[in-house]
Parts: structure tokens; sequence; C-alpha cells
């Protein structure tokens, strides 16, 4: 017997199975919807004729792809291979596509940028809404520089701290590498096999990377110390999940990737830090990492933290982010004694 489609229930029959299984899986019912929503996004986007360039990447990916960390992951992030987005810019700029001099670095940017913006309107935004219409997924879409939002009427009212919109991000500045093919399911499909639910394979940035592009992140915003915390305290509770995984041991073990990182990003990403200096991300991978911001960012980031634990995006973790920073004192400490 063939299951029966998700999508294709009546609105109280999809509302009545969400609620049925928070249960078993912990989550909130509105975040078990939009987990659907975002890998109906992902099968999509990874299906339409662009969908080999790209690559998967961020939290979602280290959530969707790679379950390696306890949270609910919003958002979507994803790269164009520069490779094939600016192939007549690349040319034979090697194996990491870097621009050679920074004034290269500022004519790939000044092309790239106005060029993505177009792309994600004029071609992702399009087959986004092709796809999810022909799929049966009726959505509002929008496109606002390189970010494509889809709305979708919610089957809850209450959806707090999360919105019932999945905005894919796009960036073309990276190959991506190294990545691979992953299969992404649904939260809730395990709980309910006579249903079907969307899936996707995308190819996804492997999680050591991702590891050292939060933690130079996590530096810069240390070294920066800007007094804005929204929605960030969840890098450093995502470098704490992957190290439960022993990814991070994984991860500074890979000192070539760890210096391929700061080399994109000391191209790409020049920051200033407080001091009005240029942070130095080689110096940052290379035994003078900083994750532990100074007071009161460390405040700042503590009530954005109780926010995503209020409204359950960190599912079973009950952990203080004390306790989070404590443990990202560790991991700085064992990334610098490398």
């Amino acid at each position: 017997m063939d299951s029966l489609d998700f999508q294709r229930l009546p609105v109280p029959d999809r509302r009545e199975l969400l609620d049925s299984v928070v249960g078993a899986t912990g989550h909130p019912p509105e975040l078990l919807e939009k987990d659907i929503w975002v890998v109906q996004t992902l099968s999509v986007l990874f299906g339409a004729h662009f969908g080999a360039d790209l690559v998967f990447k961020g939290g979602t990916s280290l959530s969707k792809a790679y379950r390696a960390i306890r949270r609910f992951s919003e958002d979507v992030d994803v790269t164009y291979d520069i490779r094939r987005f600016a192939p007549e810019l690349v040319g034979d700029a090697g194996r990491e596509a870097l621009p050679p001099t920074r004034s290269q670095e500022q004519r790939w940017t000044r092309k790239i940028r106005p060029r993505l913006v177009e792309w994600a309107r004029d071609e992702a935004l399009p087959a986004l809404a092709e796809g999810m219409t022909t799929d049966g997924w009726p959505a509002r879409l929008r496109a606002e520089g390189d970010r494509v939002y889809l709305r979708y009427d919610p089957l809850f009212d209450d959806y707090g701290f999360v919105r019932p919109e999945v905005i894919v991000e796009f960036g073309a500045r990276s190959t991506g590498e190294p990545r691979e093919q992953r299969l992404v399911k649904c939260d809730a499909a395990r709980f309910v096999p006579d249903i079907s639910f969307p899936t996707a394979s995308p190819s996804v940035m492997l999680l050591e990377r991702t590891f050292w592009e939060k933690a130079t992140a996590i530096h810069v915003f240390c070294r920066r110390a800007r007094h804005r915390g929204a929605r960030l305290s969840r890098h450093w509770h995502d470098l704490v999940r992957l190290d439960d995984g022993g990814h991070v041991e994984n991860a500074l073990a890979d000192r070539e990737l760890a210096r391929a990182v700061a080399r994109h990003k000391a191209i790409f990403f020049r920051e200033r830090g407080v001091d009005g200096d240029w942070i130095d991300y080689m110096a940052a991978v290379s035994g003078h990492l900083q994750l532990i911001p100074d007071q009161p960012l460390r405040d700042i980031l503590a009530e954005d933290y109780r926010q995503m634990q209020g409204s359950g995006m960190l599912l079973e973790d009950a952990e203080s982010f004390e306790d989070i920073l404590n443990r990202c004192a560790g991991i700085e400490a064992r990334a610098n004694a490398r």
C-alpha cells in the first residue's frame, strides 16, 4: 500500500499528525512544520538545473545533513561554486579559487555581488516558485538582494521566536569544498512511517570546514566587540555540540583546512578589530583563536540564548550559556595548544 503524502492531507489531519509526534521528537509542532518546509525547499533547490553547482552549508547543514547539533536551525545557507558562477574571473586561480591580489578581490567582488542579486531574482526565485507549485507546496516568494524568502501559511498560530518563512541566503565567493552528498529527511518522518514526507540530497560542505567557518566568525565577533548578539549565541552552542561528537578534534587536526579557511576569509571577509587593526585570520587558526567574548557581550549573548531555550529551538539541551562558554574555553585552549 502506497504511503500518503503529508502535504495532500487535509489541514486538520496535518495539524493533528504533527501534534501527535511532539512527545517523540521533543520539537514543538510549529518547528516540525517549518522543518518540513526547509527540507522541501532544499529538495526543489538542489533538484533545479543549477543544483549541481550549489553547496549547502552553515548551521542548518550541521543539523539536517549531519545530525551533529541538537537544535532547530531554521534557514538555508547556500554557496554557488565560484568556479561555475564566475569562471571568467577564476581562470587559473588555483584549487582554492582565490584572487591573487587585494585589487583583484575587489574586482571579483564588484562583479559577483550584483550578478548574484540578479541570479537570485531571475533564476533562483522562479525555479523555487515553479518547483514548489509543481510539488503542491503553495508559498509566497520574494527576492531581496542575495536572499530568497519563502513564506507559507502556517498550520499553527503561535510561532514565537521563529517565523513561518524559509530564508535561503546565497553566496558565490567560495568553492564550497570540501563537500559530499548527504540525504536530508524531515524530523517527523521516522515517527510516521505510513506518511510520505519530502527528502533532499544536496551537496554539503564537510562539517570540519563548517567548524572553522564558525570558530573564525566567533573570533571576529570577539575582536570587533560590537554590542549586537541577536541569533548569534547558536554559534557557541554549535561548537560544543560538534565537540560532543568528536568532530572538533578532527577539525583541529586538519591544519591545512584551517589555513584554507583563514586564507579565504583574509581575502574576502577582511574585518577590523576594536583597535582599528585588521584581524589576522591566520593567527586565529595558528595559536591565537579567541572564542570567549568580554563583558557585556556575554550578557547580550546569554539573553539571546535564553530566548532560544524558551522557544524550544534548543530541543533537549538544558545547559546554561555559562556552561557553553566554559566548554568553548576548553575548545579555545585545545585549538591554541596545537
